[in-house]
């Protein structure tokens, strides 16, 4: 079997996932969650990783376990490697092929994505330990918004600042190319229009879509901005950060840690960062927590609606957006005035189509699958899977 194999790595978690063809389906997928404390590993397929995974390993303990059992499958033809990248900085328009300059430039951007570049990057080498000289390719999050106009890239600093690259680049591209390659098939023409759509997930943003490319998105600089988030705030007063910094007396690395890790659905229920256990929760500051999560969604969709001027779309993705029917019903409420007029029935159901016959705008429920994304870049970019 001649396959890509796919790594799709996490702050916490691994999702790999074997292609043999163009089709839409993997021969074979793993997703390895909870990587640094009791790691637990799910396989969809007939290869056998067989054994648990290391207790207590990092994400490369992790890679190297992984990697060893693939090694030992027979008939295991790796035709090349596909890699999520979360940052791919500016000049970065499409995946490229991984080589020594390249993974130097990848470094530098490591503190734009702390909690994610590193894991990334960890992947790489432990590929190219255990197979030297195979093709790898990178797939990055940020390259499917250089699309977007100048005016949707800039921020209101001083001109110096963005010269020398500070940009909103904004992330889960390879979530929002796949939506954009699937949406023609289930919605037709309307696919080249105005769409929004909502990747929901411990990560979360929004993507404005025109003609199926990037027009603006919530995401910024970093993965921090934009959205409430499961650990993370969005985006905040900067004068917040500043009074923590000088009239509170915080390091900025605490800062940081805040905002990253102590805030968002965790920091504002105080109980987790889980819709599924705060949706079960009673406690009033749960359903603030999820309430805030919904407004900010519906608030941010009424801004990208502004800059795609008017919707014609709307769609929800990752595992929130995929599983949250409240929170989907939640932020619909919010944006009827936009001509969302969802159907409670099949939103109850997870149907892929959430709206009632004859709703304005068509509501879409679209599993992401960000590794047919990267299997997809890397396929084009190495030359086509060879039939056994």
């Amino acid at each position: 079997m001649c396959v890509i194999l796919v790594l799709n790595a996490g702050s916490s978690s691994l999702r790999c996932a074997l292609f043999q063809d163009a089709e839409d389906t993997a021969v074979w997928r793993a997703h390895v969650a909870g990587i640094g404390g009791v790691a637990e590993v799910t396989v969809k397929g007939d290869l056998d990783l067989g054994g648990d995974v290391p207790p207590d390993g990092d994400l490369g303990v992790v890679v190297d376990w992984l990697l060893a059992r693939l090694r030992g499958m027979p008939n295991l033809n790796l035709r090349a490697f596909g890699h999520r990248i979360v940052h791919g900085g500016a000049r970065h328009i499409g995946p490229a092929r991984i080589d020594g300059p390249l993974l130097a430039e990848l470094e530098t951007l490591v503190p734009l994505a702390p909690g994610h570049q590193p894991q990334g990057l960890a992947c790489i080498a432990a590929v190219n330990e255990a197979w030297p000289g195979l093709p790898q390719v990178a797939c990055f999050d940020t390259a499917f918004h250089r699309t977007q106009d100048r005016l949707a890239q800039i921020e209101a600093i001083p001109r110096a600042l963005t010269e020398d690259g500070l940009l909103r680049f904004g992330f889960h591209g390879l979530s929002y190319a796949h939506i954009a390659r699937a949406l023609p098939r289930l919605i037709g023409k309307t696919a080249k229009g105005r769409i929004v759509v909502a990747h929901l997930g411990h990560g979360a943003s929004l993507c404005a879509l025109a003609g199926g490319r990037s027009v603006a998105t919530t995401m910024g600089l970093t993965t921090l901005g934009g959205l409430m988030m499961g650990t993370r705030s969005g985006t905040v007063d900067p004068g917040l950060v500043l009074h923590l910094i000088q009239s509170r007396g915080m390091a900025a690395s605490a800062v940081a840690d805040l905002l990253e890790r102590r805030s968002g659905l965790l920091g504002v229920s105080g109980i987790s960062d889980d819709v599924q256990v705060l949706e079960a929760s009673l406690a009033p500051e749960a359903r603030e927590a999820l309430a805030l999560f919904a407004y900010r969604i519906a608030r941010e969709t009424g801004s990208l609606a502004v800059a795609l001027g008017g919707l014609d779309a709307f769609v929800f993705t990752g595992g929130i957006g995929e599983n949250a029917a409240a929170i989907r019903a939640s932020v619909c409420a919010r944006l009827a005035f936009l001509g969302m007029d969802l159907d409670p029935e099949r939103n109850a159901e997870g149907r892929s189509r959430i709206d009632r016959y004859g709703s304005t705008v068509p509501l879409l429920v679209i599993p992401a699958d960000e590794e047919r994304e990267i299997a997809n870049e890397a396929g084009c970019l190495v030359g086509p899977i060879p039939d056994e």
